[in-house]
């Protein structure tokens, strides 16, 4: 018999105790029959069909399995068998640390045949700097680890199994993979933040056109990352996406419509068509963030920085088992004579447009910030172009009309406009000691109401 517990050292006793009570009322009427009693399971199946309140679960039905594992329990200990087990490790961390995970995953996607104890005696064996002989890695830990990331599915036969092939192209830009990864946590402004990398690999060479960490994954964020990426390494003619909602917005499909890049989403729940991103994930996890101390004193650049440099001066630089020996800066030198390099213009391609009507005061606002127009434009709906890339207070806004970039919006100063003076012609007669002197020309300047000439003040 289990000695029973004692409540002055267990906070959650009631929580534990109304558990077993629960447990012991689904099979209190099982302990009655003979130890081999026929007709048992179709008992615990019809108990295991009904809904139930379960303490301390959102669920609503208990399998007839875990039924009996509590009758056996129940026979051998008691009903202190049936009260939950505390914690032996509680207070301390069960999370694995990231490399682990990564290598677990990556032995079991390798060989999928090798069953929990297998893959945790390759890992063991192969990788013991990682795995230390102290780390403890329980076989029900391990396969709820690989059962997330559906790595313990058991493969359909022939007959139904999806035609699966592995590809590569042969030459550089045929085709570019992109995701996104959640990286280390900041501070920032005092509070921690979570970072994401952003990142493209170019399928024939394994090079990384462009990587970098952001505070978001959104699109603002992401097409700043592939305009550089397009910039530094030309344009691909094919970019293999996720189904986020980053890779899914209208803007980046436009964006590839304008440059002539074929924009392919991966199927859903088909991560095995980003191998190769993945595994490129991996590598960052074990050979960069692994050496990165998490203090919280890091920056987001500092941490772009040691991105930058990583990629460069080594990854580059390796060996890549995948490309038999090369590395992907020589496979890049070998295949990339044909790559397509961007025009100088390119930026324009990846501002955002939105429509604004023009005030009766000539403003329009966007993100928070007034922006003054030509007076022509009262009353109209113009549309702004701006990156999304940078500050509010610090973007450079163009001004389009009837399809044609009309000037640049000037942020509103408030004190400058008290020393313009306005006529009846919409000329504008500017007091250059306090005022700008760029006054848009081009547009037909409109009257101004009565009510907004203030001419008369000075």
């Amino acid at each position: 018999m289990t000695p029973p517990l004692d409540p002055n050292t267990t906070p959650d006793t009631e929580k534990r105790t109304a558990i077993a009570l629960f447990r012991y009322g689904l099979i209190a009427d099982l302990m009655q029959l003979p130890l081999h009693q026929r007709g048992l399971y179709k008992l615990l199946e019809a108990k295991a069909a009904r809904e139930y309140d379960i303490p301390g679960s959102l669920r609503r039905h208990v399998a007839a399995e875990t039924m009996r594992g509590w009758l056996r329990d129940y026979r051998r200990g008691g009903f202190d068998a049936l009260v939950p087990k505390v914690r032996t490790d509680l207070g301390t961390a069960r999370v694995l640390p990231a490399a682990v995970v990564d290598l677990l995953c990556e032995i079991k996607d390798t060989s999928p045949e090798l069953s929990i104890p297998l893959v945790i005696k390759e890992a063991r064996k192969e990788h013991g700097t990682i795995v230390t002989p102290e780390m403890e890695l329980p076989p029900s830990t391990v396969h709820r680890l690989l059962a997330r990331r559906g790595l313990t599915k058991r493969k359909k036969e022939d007959g139904e199994s999806k035609d699966r092939r592995r590809f590569e192209y042969d030459a550089a830009n045929e085709l570019w993979m992109s995701d996104v990864m959640y990286g280390p946590k900041l501070k920032v402004g005092g509070r921690a933040r979570q970072s994401y990398l952003i990142a493209f690999i170019d399928d024939a060479t394994r090079l990384v056109p462009h990587a970098t960490f952001a505070l978001t994954e959104r699109t603002a964020a992401y097409l700043p990352a592939l305009e550089q990426a397009i910039r530094r390494r030309g344009l691909p003619k094919r970019l293999y996406v996720d189904n986020g909602a980053a890779f899914r917005s209208h803007h980046l499909a436009l964006v590839c419509a304008k440059l002539g890049i074929a924009l392919i989403h991966a199927r859903p729940y088909s991560p095995q068509g980003k191998g190769k991103m993945e595994r490129w994930f991996r590598t960052v996890r074990m050979q960069l963030l692994a050496t990165i101390e998490s203090s919280g004193a890091l920056t987001l650049d500092a941490l772009n920085r040691r991105l930058a440099a990583w990629i460069e001066g080594e990854y580059h630089r390796a060996p890549h088992r995948g490309l038999g020996g090369e590395t992907p800066a020589d496979r890049w030198a070998r295949t990339s004579t044909d790559v397509k390099l961007a025009d100088s213009d390119v930026g324009a391609c990846f501002l955002f447009d939105t429509k604004r009507k023009v005030a009766r005061d000539r403003t329009v606002t966007l993100d928070g910030v007034a922006f003054e127009v030509d007076a022509a434009l009262v009353g109209q709906v113009i549309v702004l172009r701006y990156d999304p890339s940078r500050a509010p207070d610090k973007r450079t806004v163009e001004v389009w009309h009837q399809g044609k970039r009309v000037e640049i919006a000037r942020r509103l100063d408030l004190l400058g406009n008290c020393f313009v003076k306005r006529n009846r012609t919409g000329a504008l007669d500017v007091d250059r000691e306090h005022a700008s002197s760029d006054v848009p020309e081009g547009l037909p300047m409109r009257d101004l109401e009565d009510d907004d000439d203030l001419s008369r003040i000075f």
